[in-house]
């Protein structure tokens, strides 16, 4: 491309020149509409500020007005030079004097031809390349009024009708299109006919944003190819196959079910077959498996038509008096609508092989599962060892209004190319209705299409007429090629319209009467396929109607079998995780403690460098530490019991996931799991060598991109494909989690009662009230405990041979407040068959409280230790008061619930005030609500005054739900009731905290002297 630079920073200094003597080109555009101008008569247009074309004289008698007088000596010295001496100028100057001085003499027509007149017809074809897709016929509906720019016009580039049949020489610079070798000398009306098929047809391509040269001139290939691509009558039979089903299933669910939503895919059918072939040429390609994600308009037609989702269970999902069957030890859960569902489905692909297809489910949140999709095609890229990353892939289906409108979107794309994150290239394919629910273009986006975001990760953009079902095949074809050469994003925009309204029983001609007016009229593209076979004779009326006739008669078969067909709700649950239980069914508590010996010998292995590694003195001083912490068995800190936990699980043959912002230091500079050498700057991550030979990548800890929504969902699919892997996410600060709301809300605490689909994805929201103001203290328990699903009034089943009660939550939610607890309910969520999701209320100044030590005994699984009991060594749900209480301590006067760190400015101040009548216990675990253990301290305590205990407000922390509970414990239990439950924290407030530190330090104070005041605590109001 050396020459084309030079060449075009010369033509530059040609328009800068004219447009100092006539006017800003950049304020001129022709406007047309979006339909193709083939015709060259059009072309040409009087431009008032264009400048006459030059006479053809030799370089060094010009002194036309297009080069100054400095950049005609300029040029002229260069050539003399060139001629003395070709290695006495740049490379790119070489080559483009070579080509143009050695060719332009020796071609029949060119002799004549000028440098100047061959850098115009250089930027003109630029020109195309970089606008093209301006003029194309992009709208089926002809309704877009297009700005094409100027320089589209060769008479911008000083080039008149005369010059149509002369011949031009374009070089032979061994490059691709319209500058390779085997064509360099056409006539200007051929160079303007290729151009204008290439660019200006039913595909408007964008990839000239591509700062990557080798992938530019790849496109160029693909695209200015010699004549348009043309498809045999066999392909086109296929794709007329495959059209009809796309209309046909419309068509049909149109008339049998009148009046529900479906979101139709009307107006953008040749989604279908678009998507089929990409799937083909992928699968030639190489791919083995892919995972797509997608909102709800088409969802049904690409069940059927593309994952072969059984068409009785679809249709039989119209029925309003459906519901599914019960089956003993089954859950069933809650359900979701029809085009909410996911499935998977092996496909038999064009070329003979067959290829995974997974859809995942999603609500209704427009975008919202694109990372969860990245996530998902990411760990199947771990565990199938895909390290080139050219046997998984990601296909993302979006709508205009929300690609460019949701941030999502952006979020999203910025994964792409993180080293821990990419998947190697997202397909991402736009069906473009040209108007969101009710909101025009112009309304819904500032940009000039709505895929203008993707520019900004390199990603090529293929425009592309959805009433062109050749046109979709070919770019949905390339993106596929594209993917697999480069493993990076590309878009394929489809520019259809939604034949009805956002759903089938909306009006739209409220909102859109002229846009609506010309679709009533606007034929489908099937019959615009069909009228294109028929007039080129490949097919014949009777082969269409036999196709409708083979296609009707399933759909009305499928129909009459849907009456008969039961809604297994597992039909579509195709991988289900083997041998692991559903809620209803009865799971087995394991132990999490491990061998002393494991421990001192994974403890060893991730407290040591190697030793030419030189890492900061403070860090170094942070691993001696550590050292010395697992060889006295004392004193084992929070970041020490986290790595013992993943060192354990790894050397179990678990795979641990951790990222996060600032995740491998630790916002609190408390981890250190990624240390950097302070002279090479090289890095080392002592996890990632507890076993000989381990792959770097089985544990994994990841600094991500300043993103939650994204990230969260990446990790949460990651989660999604293999239960043998602790994945987790931990937030800067708990309070900044709720940039991923959606996610919480829509997936992690309702994917498994909607979708049936078991996760046992870690969060880690650092929490507690330090005094840092309102978005450094709260992560928002409250939020996290209401969307719980467990009654508040009715006592589970609490015998530990019976006992469901986590099972049957959709979520787990705990305050921990010892390292080994959290070393332990790590541990757990592996050492189970069921999988659920965790939230950690992260602790931040326990980190480094004094009081906040574990022994190494409390880790191990062995009989007498302080941590082992009945059932082994396993997590706490609640720990007891410190003072070795008996089983029944009638003396003590009151009992004060707390959870968190307030449990050590609790202890503080009763040791204060000498509080040997007060017991103190911590509720470790939140959700689900451990009534068994806290029924058993009520018991332990017969006389005392029943006190919770918070540090966030009244109307914020575990308040509000432990109250009923434990009002319900108290009832079961002779104890009293909800009036009998005392309050000591801060009173309701709109703000999560104060943004004074003192007036925070006065109110951690006077909650704390509340708590352990020798007065009764009277009901805070």
């Amino acid at each position: 491309m050396g020459w084309f630079n030079a060449g075009s920073s010369v033509a530059r200094i040609v328009i800068r020149k004219s447009l100092s003597q006539g006017g800003s080109y950049l304020t001129r555009r022709q406007t047309m509409p979006s339909k193709n101008l083939s015709s060259h008569s059009t072309i040409f247009r009087v431009m008032a500020h264009t400048a006459s074309v030059l006479p053809s004289v030799p370089l060094s008698g010009r002194t036309d007005n297009f080069l100054d007088g400095a950049s005609s000596v300029y040029i002229e010295e260069l050539q003399k030079a060139w001629e003395a001496d070709p290695n006495s100028v740049d490379e790119s100057w070489d080559n483009y004097f070579r080509n143009f001085v050695g060719q332009t003499g020796t071609s029949a027509g060119v002799s004549g031809q000028t440098i100047q007149e061959s850098m115009r017809l250089l930027l003109l074809v630029q020109a195309y390349q970089v606008n093209g897709h301006m003029k194309a016929n992009l709208d089926p509906l002809a309704l877009e009024e297009r700005e094409i720019p100027d320089n589209l016009d060769p008479a911008f580039h000083g080039f008149t009708e005369t010059d149509l049949d002369r011949e031009f020489f374009l070089g032979a610079w061994n490059m691709p299109g319209f500058l390779a070798d085997n064509r360099p000398v056409m006539t200007l009306r051929s160079i303007l006919t290729r151009l204008e098929q290439a660019y200006c047809g039913s595909i408007g391509y964008e990839y000239m944003h591509i700062s990557d040269n080798d992938k530019c001139n790849w496109l160029r290939e693909k695209i200015e190819t010699s004549t348009p691509v043309a498809y045999n009558r066999e392909r086109r039979e296929v794709f007329l196959d495959r059209l009809t089903w796309s209309t046909q299933f419309e068509n049909f669910l149109a008339t049998k079910m009148k009046a529900a939503k479906r979101f139709g895919l009307e107006g953008g059918e040749t989604l279908i077959p678009g998507m089929k072939e990409m799937f083909d040429r992928a699968s030639d390609l190489g791919v083995e498996n892919i995972v797509v994600g997608m909102p709800h308009r088409g969802r049904l037609n690409v069940l059927g038509n593309v994952f072969r989702k059984p068409l009785a269970q679809i249709f039989s999902e119209f029925d309003k008096n459906a519901k599914p069957v019960d089956e003993v030890g089954l859950y069933t859960g809650t359900g979701d609508v029809k085009y909410h569902l996911g499935t998977s489905y092996d496909r038999p692909t064009r070329g003979g092989r067959r290829i995974h297809l997974s859809l995942l489910a999603n609500p209704s949140h427009l975008e919202a599962v694109d990372p969860v999709v990245l996530g998902k095609t990411r760990a199947k890229q771990y565990y199938t060892n895909d390290v080139d990353r050219t046997k998984n892939m990601a296909v993302v289906i979006h709508g205009d209004g929300s690609f460019a409108g949701q941030g999502v979107v952006y979020e999203t794309l910025h994964l792409s190319a993180l080293p821990n994150y990419t998947t190697g290239g997202t397909i991402h394919i736009v069906v473009n209705n040209q108007v969101a629910f009710t909101t025009d273009p112009r309304s819904g986006r500032s940009s000039q299409y709505c895929t203008d975001a993707a520019k900004a990760f390199d990603a090529p953009i293929f425009h592309v007429n959805g009433d062109d079902m050749e046109a979709v095949a070919i770019v949905c074809e390339l993106a596929a090629e594209w993917r697999q050469t480069f493993h990076s994003d590309v878009v394929v925009d489809i520019v259809c319209y939604r034949r009805f309204g956002h759903n089938e029983i909306d009006e739209p001609l409220f909102t859109q009467p002229k846009m609506y007016k010309v679709i009533q009229k606007h034929p489908s593209s099937l019959d615009i396929y069909q009228k294109k076979l028929l007039e080129s004779g490949e097919v014949t009326q009777e082969d269409i109607d036999n196709i409708h006739k083979k296609v009707n008669s399933i759909l009305n078969q499928e129909f009459l079998n849907s009456k008969d067909c039961v809604p297994n709700r597992r039909d579509w649950l195709s991988s289900r995780w083997s041998g692991f239980k559903s809620p209803e069914q009865l799971s087995r508590i394991q132990n999490t403690g491990v061998k002393p010996e494991l421990l001192k010998e994974v403890g060893k292995a991730i407290t040591v460098f190697p030793d030419d590694f030189q890492p900061h003195k403070q860090v170094k001083k942070v691993y001696d530490d550590r050292a010395r912490m697992i060889e006295t068995g004392e004193g084992i800190d929070w970041a020490l019991a986290e790595a013992l936990a993943f060192a354990t699980l790894l050397v179990e043959g678990n795979h641990v996931r951790l990222s996060g912002q600032d995740v491998e230091r630790g916002t609190f500079s408390h981890r250190h799991a990624m240390v950097h050498d302070q002279e090479t700057g090289m890095k080392y991550c002592p996890l990632d060598h507890i076993m000989h030979g381990q792959n770097e990548e089985m544990f994994t800890v990841s600094n991500s991109s300043l993103s939650e929504f994204g990230v969260l969902g990446f990790e949460l699919g990651y989660s999604m494909e293999n239960p043998n892997a602790l994945v987790m996410w931990e937030a800067q600060f708990g309070d900044f989690s709720n940039g991923a709301q959606v996610i919480f809300d829509q997936f992690l605490s309702a994917g498994e009662a909607k979708w049936l689909r078991q996760n046992g994805l870690v969060v880690l929201l650092p929490h507690g009230y330090d005094g840092q103001g309102p978005e450094h203290s709260s992560a928002r328990l409250e939020r996290f405990l209401e969307m719980s699903d467990s009654s508040p009034y009715v006592l589970p089943e609490m015998e530990q041979t019976l006992k469901k009660q986590i099972q049957e939550s959709n979520w787990q939610v705990v305050n921990v407040t010892t390292p080994a607890n959290y070393f332990h309910v790590l541990r757990r969520q592996i050492h189970r068959d069921f999988r659920k999701p965790l939230v950690v209320m992260a602790p931040k100044n326990l980190l480094r409280h004094k009081k906040c030590k574990s022994n190494l005994s409390e880790f191990v699984d062995v009989e007498g230790h302080p941590g082992f009991d009945k059932q082994g060594t396993k997590f706490k749900q609640l720990i007891k008061d410190e003072n070795d209480h008996s089983d029944l301590e009638e003396g003590i006067r009151r009992l004060v619930l707390c959870s968190g760190k307030i449990y050590y400015e609790l202890d503080e101040e009763r040791k204060r005030v000498d509080g040997k009548d007060i017991a103190i216990c911590r509720l470790e675990q939140l959700c689900s609500f451990p009534y068994d253990r806290v029924q058993r301290e009520l018991r332990r305590y017969p006389n005392a005054e029943i006190v919770w205990c918070q540090e966030e407000p009244m109307n914020m922390g575990a308040y509000s739900y432990i109250a009923p509970r434990l009002c319900t414990a108290m009832k079961a239990v002779g104890r009293g009731s909800w009036e009998d439950i005392k309050y000591a924290g801060r009173g309701p407030s709109a703000s999560t905290a104060t943004g004074f530190l003192q007036v925070h330090k006065n109110e951690q104070a006077e909650l704390v002297q509340l708590a352990m005041q020798p007065q009764p605590i009277k009901f805070f109001c």
